[in-house]
């Protein structure tokens, strides 16, 4: 079935003006003149203006600018109310397909607003299947768990795209629900495969698609994958330079890459932008992400600058999602165990949250702090939180959130076992923790586990006098999260303890140039310097 031939660019600025009297300047996303959206052609039968509105509201869902694309879409339904499609775009905007589950009030609006679409009834097939696909998400939600309605969803969308194989919204959105839907244990990422053959066939038709590069690098955010999400990664952000998850989800791919110093200026451009717009989630989702490549590359300073800034921001009750409250959690933690300040790690205190992996990122940290300072008893309470946390999410029928906090038990119970002086009994637990957490993979809204496992098992066996064994799991370890300050450092450790002169000169090596931007001289560089002078 042929497609009216209708093509609007999302090029230039971005207007949106309230028609409503009295209406607050701050409700607005205001940007100037040379500000870009990127390329969306979405024909629907609506009115020209209607249509042009609709268009530029379609590419900022498409960058997950949720807000303000929902305020986009309720002015497409008052520029023409018998515009269908715009109600089906508030439904689009109150769902978040990568993120979380929304809460009762969000499925209640989008339902609404499906119902308003159904009421208006769209003149055309297409954009009946089209109200019907997000209606089948929102359909029973106070009955049907979050898990078959994205299903439902997912499948509605395969049969649109079905017929109608030249849409190419179409592909772009069966695709992101693929991801949606995707199982957290198949390492043969099926459903992001598939997924991918949708998008690379788009890319290639229209590479300035802000959709299609986003859901690209989403599709290829796990550590097999990324190599083939970097020309998406480095085009995005200049495709839609407006939108600051545009401008942060590159670094997804730079940071799996080890790509530190890509990954530091991609978020600093999605931090200021995402400031300017008052978007409060992605300004900390950024600065956890710098924080977390700040690390790598020993550029502690600028690091400790992004704590005190995580400090003074302020954060209402409807900000708190779980990017937010996660970001808040999980950047002192990460500033404290990256750098082996045990006893920072055990003083941590767990911020309240409606999200249990906030609260179990800051447990597994004091946990781990409590460890290596000797407080069995204190760190044997931080393992019993985690437990009932994620007993909690398994009732939930949590299951991926609750296999990650089980990875955080484990791993917590194998080092208490080491510092009562077990050490067999910690290495079996802790190789328990590191299958399992090889087993899954890493949700987006982190740019990395608080710790990788293996890597920690490699700490293990190196401080229980078996370098050759270390520096295995090092370097499996480092296959998985290239150009890790403490990966390479272990593994070079490990490697001259071992008398393997030859490896342990190219970690040392490696860990030298990844440090290049350094502001701070790490005893760990020193010793690198020392040991590649003598050899």
């Amino acid at each position: 079935m042929k497609l009216p031939q209708l093509a609007v660019p999302v090029i230039g600025a971005l207007l949106l003006v309230c028609a409503r009297a009295g209406a607050h300047e701050d409700e607005l996303l205001r940007t100037g003149p040379t500000d870009r959206l990127g390329e969306v052609t979405f024909p629907i039968s609506c009115s020209r203006p209607a249509q042009e509105q609709f268009n530029q509201a379609v590419a900022m869902l498409h960058s997950f600018f949720y807000t303000e694309a929902l305020k986009a879409f309720v002015k497409v339904t008052e520029l023409d109310p018998t515009c269908a499609m715009g109600s089906w775009g508030v439904a689009m905007s109150t769902w978040y397909p990568l993120w979380y589950p929304p809460t009762k009030e969000s499925l209640t609006q989008g339902l609404a607003a499906v119902d308003k679409a159904r009421v208006i009834q769209s003149s055309t097939q297409r954009e009946q299947m089209y109200i019907a696909a997000i209606g089948a998400f929102y359909r029973d939600f106070e009955t049907v768990d979050h898990k078959s309605r994205a299903l439902a969803y997912e499948k509605a969308m395969q049969q649109l795209y079905r017929l109608y194989p030249e849409d190419s919204e179409a592909g772009a959105f069966y695709a992101l629900a693929l991801q949606a839907t995707a199982n957290p244990n198949d390492k043969t990422y099926a459903n992001q495969l598939a997924s991918a053959a949708i998008l690379e066939r788009l890319f290639a038709e229209q590479p300035n698609h802000p959709g299609v590069a986003h859901y690209l690098i989403h599709a290829y955010d796990y550590p097999e994958l990324a190599p083939r999400a970097l020309t998406a990664a480095r085009r995005y952000g200049r495709i839609a330079p407006a939108m600051p998850h545009a401008l942060h989800m590159p670094s997804h791919t730079f940071i799996a890459l080890g790509l530190w110093q890509e990954s530091i200026q991609s978020n600093l451009a999605a931090k200021a932008a995402a400031e300017k717009a008052g978007w409060i989630q992605e300004q900390l989702h950024s600065m956890d992400y710098l924080v977390y490549a700040y690390l790598q590359g020993a550029q502690l300073q600028r690091a400790s600058g992004v704590l005190e800034e995580f400090k003074a921001a302020t954060v209402s009750d409807k900000t708190h999602t779980l990017a937010t409250d996660y970001s808040l959690a999980a950047a002192p933690a990460r500033f404290a165990v990256e750098q082996r300040r045990w006893s920072d790690a055990a003083a941590l205190e767990p911020r309240p949250s409606r999200f249990p992996v906030t609260q179990a990122t800051t447990y597994f940290a004091r946990a781990l702090g409590a460890a290596h300072t000797g407080a069995i008893a204190d760190g044997t309470k931080d393992i019993q939180q985690i437990a009932a946390l994620r007993d909690g999410l398994l009732q939930a029928k949590q299951e991926y959130w609750a296999k990650q906090l089980e990875v955080q038990r484990v791993t917590a119970e194998a080092w208490l076992t080491w510092a009562q002086g077990n050490g067999e009994a910690a290495l079996a637990l802790m190789r328990t923790a590191a299958d399992l957490e090889d087993s899954t993979y890493k949700h987006p809204i982190a740019p990395a586990q608080l710790l990788p496992a293996r890597e920690l098992l490699g700490d293990m066996l190196l401080a229980l006098g078996k370098p050759d064994q270390a520096l295995v799991e090092y370097e499996a370890s480092i296959r998985v999260a290239p150009n890790r300050f403490n990966g390479l450092y272990g593994a070079a450790q490990a490697a001259e303890l071992a008398g393997n002169r030859k490896k342990a000169a190219t970690y040392y090596a490696q860990l030298l140039a990844v440090c290049e931007q350094a502001d701070t001289e790490r005893p760990e560089a020193q010793h690198a310097r020392l040991y590649l002078a003598g050899n």
